[in-house]
């Protein structure tokens, strides 16, 4: 059962009564939440939370849960070798 102070996003430590208080303000799309309480914004990227966030604004407003549920990923603009993080130096 979900209360008011379940958490719903780990990373930014969001709770139910979070994400119902944004709802409330106008914000009907994760997007707009995301934006707003930076809910989905941690080291997870919205991984765990995302659908979560979701499901509640579905039930909230009534949508279907396609109309709210659009998020954004963007990957890297490039990708990174594993060496260079790691600290590797350039072997060549």
């Amino acid at each position: 059962m979900i209360t008011d102070d379940t958490i719903i996003c780990r990373c930014e430590d969001l709770t139910y009564k979070d994400i119902v208080d944004a709802i409330d303000m106008g914000m009907t799309t994760v997007t707009e939440i995301r934006k707003a309480i930076r809910a989905g914004m941690g080291p997870c990227q919205g991984r765990t939370c995302s659908r979560l966030i979701a499901q509640i604004i579905a039930r909230k407003t009534g949508k279907p849960i396609q109309d709210v549920w659009q998020p954004t990923y963007r990957p890297p603009l490039i990708t990174v070798p594993l060496k260079i993080l790691a600290g590797v130096a350039n072997e060549e």
